[in-house]
């Protein structure tokens, strides 16, 4: 077995022999030499594990030389890179949620290339706060005293509850204790802020009795947890904003709810009316309000924090505040966003456009598609191409409105000389900038609501390049 195992290991190609693959220069040029190295050697220690594990492993230096390659042309790529998102999900969290209007990107741009006032006042010539780029504006469109930013939504919570509650009760819903991407808890978030959760009523129905039973010398607020990603239908109720607010003010402790997605203004879409705006929220007499910037509102990655002025001028004292701070290049993408929406420019911000596209607008653009992917398809030697447009249900995503289903149209593609649907699936996420389709019916469906021209070219340059890399079917 000792001597199988020796034999086995000198047919193993030395690092010398490796690096001598006509192949590997490109690589040295993008990753380094000791980069590529080191990958090399990470090949090689797996075939000698395989061997020590089953000497008669079978194995030749093109498969060693195959792996490598494969290796190599991983980590010479960029890893966060350009995806078209084929899935009629407008916020898809996986694929980056929003897209930035054309006047946040160019504001990104401007702000990483330069120098900036991020933390400096031209007036007085002294320090100024990030957070005066875009407190004013977020006030004007929600009606807040006062506003501050932090990094996203789930720290604007924990900033909030450490501030206002620490040590101190905090009551909610127990149909409001919800679960939000990451296994990450309402009732995890209360207790690393050290505020300590009461619960009342139920999962269906809590009243405004249970909040008043509830409330003690030790109670710091009410919260309200937006049930943004999922819905409880039937036999339900829920104390109206309102009443929340009036029950805490008359007790001198803060109603603070945490709304979500946080919408500045109504979608045009009458099946995504049931939300409010955070407008709204003030106007009820929430004291905080706390939501995210990449969600329905269109913009970059944040938590926003408004309400009155003396809750958060607190939140500004904290010292957590300054772990959770923003970057300049999302403020500058929030403040763009935010200019958009006091412009009342809402259409240029992509999310809402997208929310509120015109069914037969994407029937034209399905049509579209369909023509130019049957031109394509019909240079290559495929025999058997179903191609058709189809009407789709496409979703909003991100957590908002969990049932809400928008009408819309996606082209769908059947190849069964490149296999099923999950075959295709799979070949179009593993081109150069990845393809994220939907399917039914063993068919892959290109949903036309979340793509763009330049995404359009995306998917018919996908299919040449799969085609460049499988010949017998050109």
């Amino acid at each position: 077995m000792k001597d199988k195992i020796q034999n086995a290991m000198r047919n193993i190609p030395s690092m010398d022999k490796m690096l001598s693959m006509p192949w590997i220069g490109r690589y040295e040029a993008e990753i380094g030499r000791g980069s590529v190295k080191s990958v090399i050697s990470g090949v090689l220690d797996d075939q000698r594990a395989k061997i020590l594990k089953d000497p008669d492993t079978a194995f030749d230096i093109e498969k060693i030389s195959a792996e490598a390659e494969k290796r190599l042309k991983r980590r010479a790529c960029k890893s966060l890179r350009t995806a078209v998102n084929a899935t009629g999900v407008v916020l898809y969290t996986n694929l980056g949620r929003a897209r930035l209007a054309k006047e946040a990107v160019e504001a990104v741009t401007e702000v990483a290339e330069n120098y900036s006032t991020l933390e400096y006042s031209p007036e007085t010539g002294s320090r100024g706060h990030r957070n005066d780029h875009v407190e004013w504006l977020i006030c004007r469109l929600t009606g807040a005293e006062a506003a501050i930013v932090v990094n996203n939504n789930a720290a604007a919570v924990i900033l909030s509850l450490g501030a206002l509650s620490k040590d101190r009760e905090a009551i909610i819903s127990r149909g409001e204790l919800v679960e939000i991407g990451g296994s990450f808890r309402i009732p995890e978030i209360m207790a690393l802020s050290g505020t300590r959760m009461v619960e009342i009523g139920t999962t269906n129905k809590t009243h405004l009795k249970d909040y008043e039973k509830a409330i003690t010398e030790q109670t710091a607020m009410i919260l309200k947890v937006h049930t943004s990603n999922f819905e409880v239908r039937g036999f339900t109720y829920s104390v109206p904003r309102e009443e929340l607010a009036a029950l805490a003010h008359a007790n001198g402790i803060v109603f603070m709810e945490d709304l979500g997605s946080g919408m500045l203004v109504k979608t045009g879409d009458p099946a995504l009316s049931g939300d409010p705006t955070v407008s709204e929220c003030i106007a009820s007499g929430v004291d905080l309000v706390t939501f995210s910037g990449d969600k329905l509102l269109g913009g970059p990655q944040i938590g926003v924090i408004a309400g009155r002025a003396e809750l958060v001028d607190r939140l500004r004292n904290y010292q957590l505040l300054r772990a959770l701070r923003v970057d300049k290049m999302t403020l500058a993408a929030f403040e763009a966003t935010l200019r958009l929406y006091l412009k009342g420019d809402t259409e240029s911000i992509p999310t809402l456009r997208m929310i509120n596209r015109d069914p037969e607008d994407m029937k034209k653009q399905a049509a579209r598609l369909k023509r130019r992917l049957s031109a394509l398809l019909a240079k290559t030697r495929l025999r058997s191409v179903s191609i058709d447009v189809v009407p789709v249900s496409d979703t909003v995503g991100g957590g908002a409105f969990p049932e809400s289903r928008l009408p819309g149209y996606a082209v769908s593609l059947k190849l069964p000389e490149l296999g099923s649907a999950g075959k295709l699936s799979e070949k179009l996420r593993q081109l150069t900038v990845p393809v994220i389709t939907g399917a039914a019916e063993d068919r892959v469906l290109f949903h036309v609501r979340t793509l763009s021209e330049k995404d359009e070219k995306r998917i018919l340059d996908g299919f040449k390049e799969m085609f460049s890399l499988d010949r017998e079917k050109l």
